[in-house]
């Protein structure tokens, strides 16, 4: 993947390039950012270019790097047992199917990853046994004799075991050895291993550069991609799954509206809380990934409705898709006392949720305070 081939991120794209030609290049680096702002093609092609820029023999170091098969090109990522891998998972073990993630959705998330290893319904992680592989692999000599450079993407799912084993190897690496930690959430990653790292910040892409890659890419209309840039707030994975009508966004609309409305009336109805109990049952059912980009998808949701109601409208890009629901009609009930104590609730469920909570129960308990949470008045 080369530099030209990614959306936006001028500025960065020529920090990394000038870094490199300077001979300024951190050992450890963290490169944040939120889904679709293009952190792992970034990763890639900034790799490339160190492994291919000196090259003698730039075009097949470049054709090796563009299939992601380059000897001195390592990854790790979030992996877990399968129909093919029954035990030990590891990175190494899932580079087939790796390679044909990256080059078919290289701005996806980890949902869309899990998914094409058909696992979608468990969670994925970065273990013990993949930190040993890790120091196995930069042990050995570079095959090239330049640079070695290991991709970690998602490296907030390494666990304690993995971060404590890859601790000092990330802080004293091997001659000419670069880490790029890659994460969404830099918080999750544990200190020792952030305080080792130089830290790269990703915005988010800019309506123009969504509008520019989905007209260059996707060969379709400046007023089709406008319109869908404006709804995917940055995130160019949204924009293409709302190109090509991914379904995702439109289920979790319905059980949101439905999850609301039911909120709305327990109050004061004991029998209505049986609803939320059978909702909460049928979304715990659905895998713990699909539940927290769910919750997410509802942060998003509350977020867009307080804008509404704020009249912040050049900030609001949500368009609800059912009938009999208007979101400037939801918005009032939106507001500066009951905001904070939302999302501090939704980020409780996630983080339960992440770590194995009762589905079922997590989601009952969030939907029980929901409903005093709408009633609070402004």
């Amino acid at each position: 993947m080369r530099f030209s081939e990614i959306l936006g991120q001028k500025h960065i794209k020529n920090h990394l390039q000038q870094s490199a030609d300077n001979g300024r290049i951190p050992h450890a680096q963290l490169f944040v950012g939120k889904e679709g702002s293009g952190t792992l093609a970034m990763a890639i092609a900034y790799a490339q270019y160190l492994l291919c820029n000196k090259n003698s023999n730039a075009e097949i170091c470049n054709i090796k790097c563009d299939k992601l098969s380059h000897p001195d090109l390592h990854f790790a990522f979030p992996v877990t047992i399968n129909d093919k891998v029954k035990k030990h998972p590891v990175s190494s073990l899932f580079l087939n199917e790796w390679r044909s993630f990256v080059n078919n959705q290289p701005y996806g998330n980890l949902f869309h990853w899990l998914q094409s290893i058909g696992v979608e319904k468990k969670q994925g992680n970065i273990g013990v046994d993949e930190a040993e592989a890790i120091v196995k692999s930069l042990q050995l000599k570079s095959y090239e004799g330049g640079f070695k450079v290991m991709i970690i993407w998602m490296a907030e799912k390494m666990n304690i075991a993995a971060s404590n084993k890859l601790l000092k190897l990330i802080e004293e690496p091997p001659k000419k050895t670069v880490f790029l930690l890659i994460t969404e959430n830099e918080e999750q990653i544990i200190g020792t291993i952030r305080s080792r790292c130089q830290a790269l910040h990703f915005p988010v892409l800019s309506e123009s550069d969504i509008v520019n890659g989905l007209i260059s890419k996707e060969n379709i209309s400046e007023n089709e991609a406008r319109k869908i840039a404006h709804q995917c707030d940055g995130n160019y994975n949204k924009a293409l799954h709302i190109l090509n009508n991914d379904s995702a966004d439109t289920v979790f609309e319905e059980w949101f509206i439905i999850w609301i409305r039911a909120a709305f009336r327990a109050k004061g109805n004991a029998s209505v809380v049986n609803e939320l109990i059978d909702w909460s049952n049928a979304i715990a059912k659905t895998g713990r990934e699909t539940q927290k980009r769910f919750l997410d998808y509802c942060l998003q949701f509350f977020r867009q409705a307080l804008l509404t109601n704020y009249k912040a409208t050049n900030l609001v890009f949500l368009e609800t898709q059912t009938q009999g629901f208007e979101l400037k009609k939801f918005a009032p009930f939106i507001h500066g006392g009951n905001i904070i104590d939302i999302n501090k609730e939704l980020n409780d469920a996630i983080y339960h949720i992440e770590r194995n909570g009762n589905g079922k129960i997590i989601l009952l308990d969030l939907s029980i305070k929901l409903t005093r949470l709408l009633h609070t008045k402004g």
